[in-house]
């Protein structure tokens, strides 16, 4: 029996579809930010005045660039009820954020810090073009561990989703099968273009891989309004 030949040309690693994602991640991950939002417990308002005031609520969530100008775009349920939002870079470089229009009808928000040659902003891409089984990733800071990223495809589209005790409604949703986890919400659903297609949002608890994405499309003229908005004053 005759040895096996070596390959003449062998493909080198970095090439192969393994490590298609490493291109990808290393130029997003410096568009994506941790947000820690510093909020106050709002469930019993009528506390007396000399009572001691709650001590605040952390929160945790994510958020990435879409403007130079320091235009950061999150989840408005990351920033409800916020007091102090703090914002991290991927550098460490910690700012201060301040939002600046919440829509939650559309679960969107836009948080505004100075701007930085730091900053790098994710070109939005368009999720009406993507397709079911298209290959997705997601960069998020699940638990607090930043810059995370995770893999998948494009479970379906257009997917109608409400919450059991909420009268809010939520439509035309991405679902994937990313693992998304606590502090992901409002980080960015990427395409192998490396563009946004959507927005990072909920999962379904105790349900493995069944994420659920808010279309680009479907809040692209708000954000850029606002964007305009921001930049004009």
């Amino acid at each position: 029996m005759k040895k096996a030949g070596k390959p003449t040309n062998p493909i080198p690693a970095y090439k192969l579809n393994g490590n298609l994602f490493v291109p990808l991640y290393q130029r997003a991950r410096r568009s994506v930010v941790s947000i820690k939002n510093e909020s106050q417990d709002t469930s019993e308002p009528d506390y007396s005045p000399w009572e001691q005031k709650k001590p605040a609520r952390v929160g945790i969530g994510t958020g990435f660039v879409i403007h130079r100008n320091g235009t950061i775009l999150t989840n408005s349920h990351v920033v409800k009820n916020s007091e102090k939002v703090t914002v991290t870079l991927y550098n460490g470089m910690q700012k201060t954020g301040r939002v600046i229009w919440r829509d939650q009808d559309d679960d969107i928000a836009l948080i505004k810090i100075g701007a930085s040659k730091a900053l790098v902003p994710l070109p939005l891409g368009s999720s009406r073009t993507s397709k079911v089984g298209e290959m997705v990733l997601c960069i998020g800071n699940p638990l607090g561990f930043e810059n995370s990223i995770t893999t998948g495809v494009i479970s379906g589209k257009n997917r109608l989703f409400k919450f059991a005790d909420s009268d809010q409604t939520f439509q035309d949703n991405i679902q994937i099968d990313c693992s998304i986890n606590p502090g992901s919400s409002g980080g960015p659903l990427m395409n192998l273009n490396g563009q946004v297609i959507g927005i990072t949002t909920f999962s379904v608890k105790d349900r493995q891989g069944l994420g659920f994405a808010i279309g680009i499309d479907g809040v692209k003229k708000k954000i850029l309004k606002h964007i305009k908005n921001t930049s004009a004053t």
